[in-house]
């Protein structure tokens, strides 16, 4: 019973945050540690905190014209750029500070002017006054920088570890569009969705998650446009997560979730930074995950499961056309297979006399019914997709369908299933693939098996038994206090040109009402404006008259 509560009642989304919200406060009054005026105490904390780490590396220096100063450096061996410290670093505080020759009330007094203005022609440059930031910052990829006396620590942004390049997505290729996706690197990320978006409003936010791995996240949105409830609600979530560590999106995603018992995403989640600059101007709120090259996007609906980037890039007819086609293949990849077991086992005399005649003449020496048969080769279609995965790229892409191919030759040869039922299952096969997001394409196929079972043991009615309960699932279920049905539950003229299919430019001028964005509208009608123009020039004309 608590699993259909869970799937129709409403979200208890408050239990778990209860508990975040309680660990987070006992982890929020940690004090921090400060930093000492003796140098030696400081480098004993560290080098205690940091103790077997080998690749940490810690250099000493001596400034001054008699070498009189006593400097250290600190710094994690392949997390940094070596010749950014070299160049600008070691060299400035080795020679360049000898001919300076600050005095030693300057260096003590305010060493972080002096090093900033006169010293470390370096970039970025912060000071801390605590022991435990400062090795969080190393350990980011930063130098940090003591001198013997000053009670607080230089930190120099130095990152510059091995990363990969900006690569062409993977897992959303289009036709027509750009062919750039996200890294592993934040930072390149953030910059990906700045060059589409060159606003002041642009804004990203960004925090750590992660008591051990402190893993950098970004919330990305336009401040004059999002809804400042979603914010705060994103932002709230965030903030409740408590975890060792945050190794990929997904954990953010199922962490932040409305129902984590639902099978349908309820946070979509993109390799692409067009789609991510496009849904952050349409009034949602993106997230970034260092580490991981998937951006999430909130809120979700089920009809943003189905659109692809581009659908904005063809004429609308084109792109209203492949949309209904995704929306059909979704149909077939849940009910094909279900379909065919209750046709075959329930209801023959539904099937026309010709078709009926030449399956029960191919079903002829077949010796399992048709859910087993179906549930055969469903079962090897799944595998082969997820061996085609892991294995190497050459080798993967034809094991789908080579493999798939062959064995269902072979087996329709040895009399196992019926060459329809091959049929229909490459059919299911190719359908899903139509679903432009992977998360609702693994969604589908698994309860494809679930109308499997229901039409086995039912027929027609436990197909029409299982759309019922998905339909209601789908009618409760909410992502971020967003329905998501939307706008198919609230009638809304405007959400519906760019659902089922997508509606001409000139009449998606305003952003979905479902996001209750501050700024309505995203697209100015020149047409509708000369007709202001016209009528406002009318009026001052008859009250020049009168």
């Amino acid at each position: 019973m608590r699993i259909f509560s869970n799937l129709f009642g409403k979200n208890d989304k408050n239990k778990k945050n209860t508990k975040n919200n309680t660990d987070e406060g006992s982890n929020s009054n940690e004090d921090k540690v400060p930093v000492k005026s003796k140098i030696d105490e400081n480098l004993k904390y560290i080098k205690e905190k940091l103790k077997d780490c080998d690749d940490v590396i810690y250099r000493d220096i001596w400034v001054g014209e008699k070498q009189q100063y006593k400097m250290s450096l600190i710094y994690v061996d392949g997390l940094v750029d070596k010749q950014l410290i070299n160049d600008h670093v070691m060299h400035s505080l080795m020679l360049d500070a000898r001919q300076a020759k600050p005095s030693v009330e300057e260096l003590k007094g305010n060493l972080y002017e002096v090093i900033k203005k006169a010293t470390i022609t370096g970039g970025d440059i912060k000071e801390i006054d605590d022991l435990d930031k400062c090795i969080t910052s190393i350990l980011s990829g930063d130098t940090a920088l003591f001198f013997d006396g000053y009670p607080k620590i230089v930190i120099i942004s130095s990152k510059g570890w091995q990363m990969r390049s900006v690569m062409a997505p993977e897992t959303e290729m289009v036709v027509r569009g750009a062919r750039e996706g996200f890294t592993e690197t934040i930072r390149v990320n953030t910059a990906l969705v700045r060059r589409w978006i060159r606003d002041p409003e642009f804004k990203i936010k960004q925090m750590q998650i992660g008591k051990r791995s402190k893993t950098d996240v970004a919330v990305l949105y336009i401040d004059d446009i999002v809804n400042k409830d979603l914010l705060n609600e994103v932002i709230k979530r965030l903030k409740e997560i408590v975890i060792d560590g945050v190794i990929e999106s997904g954990y953010i995603e199922q962490l932040i979730e409305e129902d984590w018992h639902s099978p349908f995403p309820q946070i979509l989640n993109t390799e692409r930074p067009d789609k991510v600059a496009a849904s952050v101007l349409e009034g949602r709120i993106a997230i970034l995950v260092d580490n991981s090259p998937f951006a999430l996007i909130i809120p979700a609906a089920f009809a943003t499961l189905f659109q692809s980037p581009e659908d904005y890039f063809e004429r609308w007819m084109i792109a209203s056309l492949l949309r209904i086609l995704r929306f059909t293949a979704a149909l077939v990849a849940l009910l094909a297979p279900a379909l065919y077991i209750a046709f075959i086992e329930y209801h023959p005399g539904m099937i026309p006399t010709k078709l009926a005649l030449y399956i029960a003449a191919t079903r002829q020496g077949v010796p399992f019914p048709a859910f087993l048969e179906a549930l055969i080769m469903e079962a090897t279609f799944e595998l082969l997709r997820e061996a085609g995965i892991r294995l190497p790229v050459p080798i993967g892409q034809t094991i789908g369908i080579v493999g798939g191919l062959i064995i269902g030759q072979a087996a329709v040869m040895a009399g196992i299933v019926s060459p329809l039922m091959v049929i229909v299952v490459a059919v299911t096969a190719v359908a899903s693939f139509s679903i432009p997001s992977y998360s609702a394409a693994i969604a589908f196929r698994m309860l494809r098996f679930i109308f499997m079972i229901l039409a086995a043991v039912f027929g027609l009615y436990g197909i029409m038994l299982g759309l019922i309960i998905v339909l209601t699932h789908l009618v409760v279920l909410k992502s971020f206090g967003q329905p998501y049905l939307s706008p198919f539950i609230e009638i809304n003229m405007n959400d519906f040109a760019d659902t089922l299919i997508r509606a001409p430019f000139m009449v998606l001028k305003n952003r979905p009402g479902s996001l209750n964005t501050k700024d309505k509208k995203r697209l100015k009608d020149l047409r509708e404006e000369k007709m202001e123009s016209i009528e406002e020039d009318r009026r001052e004309s008859n009250d020049k008259k009168q």
